[in-house]
């Protein structure tokens, strides 16, 4: 295990998104002019394969160094299997829970590529992966971020992951005995979320730190780092947006999720939403589909007559592309961060009733169909 200097910080990124947030906070760091060597950036295996990003992150000169994480689920460890079972009873369920917590930050000990307690601040996103259990056991402060654009409006997992007696597992969270997520742990210095505003009960240790207001104090150059870092085909991407816009057609913005476990009924879902949404006004539209990082749905394949951008950057990027598209449609992705649509849809749990059980995602929360925008 790598020894680290007490001045600097470290980010702990599970996806392209973490990692775009991490770069405007580091970005917005170096230009407040503050002291100290560049932050580290980490990047967990776990749930998402980064490709060659780590080449380019070190290219762009944002972050100091660039650690890879093999971080590992606890499905991983065959011993942890029985301690999560229902044993019917609360007082066993969270003895069992106590030992689940401690042992499994123990076994992730050993995939944990540097010494954390070296570092002056650690910023983790998604706090609920094995490192928040390992950062817990070890008694290690940290800063805990939202894991995607306000998702904690749409769906607070600390609360929904640990319903029936939440009080009495939140206070032991808060006394180290167990583990919960989201600010609610023990070790947790604070819980970053973009806006305040938009939670329906913010707990006491949340804090906002606005994305758009740190993409406002982007330079041009800052922006084109970002461009560079994370589209390793930047100029195919330019070439196809050109030609599409040169066709004289409206241009709209499919933006897809690894929603429906049967490939068969989401592939069902964005052929629909292709249908209905694909044609403004009388004009039928050039479709651009911009791939979830973490949907195994071949588009290239089953969409061959419509463009298929790169799955592996964040949405966020297009904004400084110079796409300009007509109109963007998502499910449960929050457009509001896509600023180059003329309209954003916005479609929740009325249209995913149709594709699957509703009882399925009943608790996503402030899931109303909106359109803004025209």
């Amino acid at each position: 295990m790598e020894k680290a200097e007490k001045s600097k910080s470290i980010y702990i990124c599970h996806t392209f998104y973490h990692v775009y947030v991490a770069a405007l906070k580091e970005l917005e760091r170096i230009r407040q002019g503050q002291g100290g060597e560049r932050a580290d950036l980490m990047l967990s295996a776990m749930s998402t394969d980064f490709g060659d990003l780590e080449k380019r992150v070190r290219e762009s000169g944002i972050f100091r160094d660039v650690i890879r994480f093999g971080e590992k689920d606890w499905t991983f460890f065959p011993e942890l299997v029985p301690l999560k079972k229902d044993t019917g009873s609360l007082v066993r369920n969270m003895l069992q829970r106590v030992r689940f917590c401690r042992r499994l930050g123990d076994l992730e000990a050993d995939y944990v590529p540097v010494d954390l307690k070296a570092y002056r601040d650690i910023y983790v996103f998604c706090d609920s992966d094995p490192i928040g259990y390992y950062l817990s056991r070890r008694k290690i402060y940290y800063h805990a971020l939202e894991d995607g654009l306000n998702c904690l409006r749409y769906r607070d997992t600390a609360v929904e992951d640990n319903r029936g007696h939440f009080a009495f597992k939140a206070w032991m969270a808060k006394r180290g005995l167990i583990f919960i997520q989201n600010g609610y742990g023990k070790y947790c210095l604070d819980m970053e979320v973009n806006d305040l505003s938009a939670l329906d009960h913010p707990i006491p240790n949340m804090k906002e730190c606005s994305r758009e207001e740190l993409v406002s104090h982007l330079t041009p150059e800052d922006r084109e780092k970002l461009c560079s870092m994370f589209i390793a085909n930047r100029k195919e991407l330019d070439d196809t947006l050109r030609e599409a816009k040169n066709a004289g057609m409206p241009l709209v913005l499919i933006l897809t999720e690894p929603l429906c476990q049967d490939l068969s009924v989401r592939e069902r879902l964005f052929r629909d939403m292709i249908a209905e949404y694909g044609t403004i006004g009388d004009r039928k539209a050039r479709i651009v589909i911009k791939p979830h990082p973490r949907d195994l749905l071949d588009y290239h394949r089953i969409f061959p007559e419509h463009v298929i951008l790169d799955s592996r950057f964040p949405m966020e990027i297009l904004n400084f592309t110079g796409a300009e598209f007509d109109r963007v449609v998502t499910v449960y992705t929050v457009p509001s961060g896509i600023h180059c649509a003329r309209q954003k849809i916005y479609l929740g749990n009325e249209y995913m009733d149709r594709y699957e059980d509703p009882a399925l995602h009943a608790k996503v929360k402030n899931s109303v169909k909106s359109v803004t925008g025209g």
